[in-house]
């Protein structure tokens, strides 16, 4: 069975011989690669004009990238968790349950812990989002980053679990009789936070591999 190392061999030997990347990949598609593999093998070398294949710089792991990453996607989370949990005490607010045990007191202190949380937690995220935005822009290698593909990922399975979850409370409390303007708030609240992130991050992914596709 041919390895990655047979498909980078052979994509760098066809660049050699003059073989265009389109011809290279319809070689790779035709004997069983998967589009993905083929612009994986192709992404290896540069489209520059020269004698010899130039291979591209490989992703690196830095100290100091894994913390600003780190920080950006924990603000992230606080970000979202708090802004859930605000709008989870304003429905409580609204639509006060006779059977919760919740006062009014324990409410309000929620509201000021979540609005703290994301007077903190928010603008540190907005600020890394835009400084990694620069970073990028000036070099779009930087979309390559391990730890940046690895950080979405999570965040797209702990978005789509949510969303799961949040599915099937929905369907509980329906099949339970349990579907009030309470419960229904906040299961659409979750559904908008976790969906709007799901999203944005997927379309992100989606956006890299159009770039890095030849």
């Amino acid at each position: 069975m041919a390895s990655h190392d047979d498909l980078h061999r052979f994509v760098r030997d066809a660049l050699e011989r003059g073989e265009s990347r389109d011809a290279v990949r319809q070689a790779l598609l035709k004997a069983g690669w998967t589009p993905e593999q083929a612009n994986e093998g192709l992404d290896r070398f540069a489209p520059v004009e020269f004698s010899i294949p130039v291979p591209k710089p490989k992703p690196y792991l830095s100290a100091r990238e894994a913390f600003v990453y780190l920080i950006l996607f924990t603000t992230l989370y606080l970000t979202t968790f708090h802004l859930g949990r605000l709008i989870f005490q304003f429905v409580n607010l609204a639509f006060p349950d006779p059977a919760a045990i919740e006062s009014l007191e324990t409410i309000h202190a929620a509201i000021r812990f979540s609005v703290a949380s994301l007077i903190i937690a928010f603008p540190i995220f907005l600020l890394l989002s835009w400084r990694l935005g620069v970073s990028i822009r000036r070099d779009p290698s930087k979309r390559g980053s391990k730890v940046r593909r690895w950080l979405t990922y999570m965040t797209l399975f702990v978005a789509a679990a949510v969303i799961i979850g949040d599915l099937i409370a929905l369907v509980y409390g329906f099949l339970g009789g349990d579907l009030t303007v309470r419960f229904a708030l906040k299961v659409v609240t979750v559904a908008v936070i976790a969906g709007g992130i799901f999203g944005y991050y997927l379309i992100d992914l989606r956006r890299d591999e159009v770039e890095r596709a030849p």
